[in-house]
């Protein structure tokens, strides 16, 4: 009897733990036509997506966070092999038999078993529909002439929450291809130099996109002001400021 009992306040108490870890970050709220959407900005690229009693990770990074405390993923988003995007110990202490994992053909050659997809590629995971675009540099480079995130590597993501077409972007520039996304409500865009963008880009980049709110995200030390500043004008481009550095 006493044994039961200890044993299930224990696992009381670690259920609690795993679900206050998510609460020391910050949050934002979205209402879509199947319920409410909550955006958690843990840091970097590295966000966490919960809608409909599920919880959506993508790029988790050991360096932001114990991924330990945090509730299990029933999917796990990677955009690309880079080890801030694709960290294998986070992903671990995330994942259970059952967690789904996206992820592009070369992240896949570190961690098997996982969903790949190309750019193109659509997939229905745990009810929520998952596009993959385009995420390349054209601009900038590496000293070998090789660009940090070569066409065809790397993913962005369109997930479909209810009726809220979220676009996170993975690390890439304002490529033509952003042109083509339609009907998006919310865009993370990349601010970081040199790997990514400048704020003009990220500007650019919303202009192509037209997202009905805008999140700068992995913008390292970049003044977030700058892009505010570009977009000021742009009336139906609601720019939020998170720390996501």
């Amino acid at each position: 009897m006493y044994k039961l009992y200890f044993s299930t306040m224990l696992l009381f108490m670690l259920s609690a733990i795993s679900a206050n870890a998510e609460e020391r970050f910050p949050s934002d709220m979205i209402r879509t036509s199947s319920g409410d959407l909550k955006i958690t900005f843990i840091g970097h690229a590295s966000l966490i997506f919960s809608f409909d009693n599920k919880t959506f990770q993508v790029d988790p990074f050991s360096k932001l966070a114990d991924y330990s405390t945090f509730p299990k993923a029933d999917v796990i988003v990677v955009t690309h092999e880079h080890r801030d995007h694709l960290d294998p110990v986070a992903i671990e202490k995330l994942r259970t038999e059952k967690t789904k994992v996206v992820l592009t053909e070369a992240a896949a050659k570190q961690l098997p078993g996982g969903i790949v997809m190309k750019s193109g590629d659509v997939q229905i995971v745990e009810g929520v529909k998952i596009e993959a675009v385009p995420a390349y540099n054209i601009v900038h480079k590496r000293d070998t002439g090789d660009p940090f995130h070569p066409q065809g590597a790397g993913n962005g993501y369109i997930m479909t929450f209810g009726d809220k077409r979220v676009y996170v972007a993975g690390d890439t520039e304002n490529i033509p291809e952003m042109a083509g996304l339609k009907n998006i409500d919310i865009a993370f865009l990349p601010m970081n130099l040199p790997y990514t963008m400048t704020p003009e880009m990220t500007a650019a980049a919303a202009k192509m996109v037209q997202p009905k709110i805008l999140y700068p995200y992995h913008y390292g030390s970049t003044d977030t002001s700058f892009l505010t500043a570009l977009l000021k004008d742009q009336k139906g481009i609601e720019v939020r400021i998170r720390k996501m550095e």
